[in-house]
């Protein structure tokens, strides 16, 4: 799910992780939840980024959706953006677990509900763009720095922020995965570091998860191809919002 359209494995390992903790089967802090997400990524997200950087590294369009020049110069300027905010936000904004959990349901259920609005009304004939204007280019910065806030509270927000506006500018799907899921690796590697230092990740967690992390970042470029654009976006809206409403359900009992 993490790799084929480069929403973060935190979309997964949250709300799995609260409701193992919940049940007291595996009963973690928010913090450590938030530490093994970070640190599972680094070897999920990590390796989906080598298989799509394994399949755009010429100089072609066909490979990266658009100019390669034009795609790098993205990630680029998403992460010089990202990342001070993330990293910023790591160190000094502290809110409630209560606060962060809720404030995590309600970004995945918006962010899945907006891409499979656009999935299945305008964006669904149109023709794909095939370069950035500079209305893009503003956009991705304003998102880029919402998306590292909320990367540092929940390990995920600027693959999926950069992946749903391309995808709703109806970007090939190279551009908006491969982009997105390398910019996801650069950013959980980056913060994961300070999980590390704080002491914060539940180590033997992630020594079970990560063979399996990697496994879906190398199938997941394949997957992604297979499935096309269409029922990609699909499946990933449908499982952001469902475990969203799950998470919102569980919390209300």
């Amino acid at each position: 799910i993490a790799n084929t359209s480069g929403t973060g494995g935190g979309v997964v390992f949250i709300p799995v992780f609260n409701i193992l903790s919940a049940e007291n089967v595996l009963p973690l802090t928010p913090a450590r939840i938030l530490g093994a997400s970070f640190l599972i990524q680094c070897f999920g997200m990590t390796m989906g980024a080598l298989t799509w950087l394994r399949a755009t590294h010429k100089n072609i369009p066909a490979r990266t959706g658009i100019p390669a020049p034009q795609f790098w110069r993205m990630i680029a300027l998403v992460l010089l953006v990202s990342a001070p905010v993330m990293l910023a936000t790591q160190r000094f904004v502290h809110v409630d677990a209560r606060t962060t959990l809720v404030a995590f349901k309600i970004f995945s259920v918006a962010l899945g509900t907006a891409l499979l609005a656009v999935t299945w009304t305008f964006n669904r004939n149109a023709p794909e763009r095939i370069g950035l204007n500079r209305f893009d280019t503003v956009t991705l910065v304003l998102l880029s720095a919402l998306g590292g806030f909320a990367t540092a509270l929940f390990s995920v927000g600027t693959g999926e922020l950069l992946a749903l506006y391309l995808f709703l500018r109806h970007f090939p799907l190279n551009t908006c995965s491969a982009s997105a899921v390398i910019a996801s690796s650069a950013s959980v590697l980056m913060g994961g570091v300070h999980h590390i230092l704080a002491g914060t990740v539940p180590w033997e967690v992630v020594a079970l998860a990560a063979p399996g992390a990697i496994l879906g970042g190398f199938l997941a470029r394949r997957i992604a191809h297979w499935l096309g654009p269409l029922r990609l976006k699909t499946l990933v809206g449908l499982w952001i919002v469902l475990s969203g409403l799950f998470l919102i359900f569980a919390n209300i009992q």
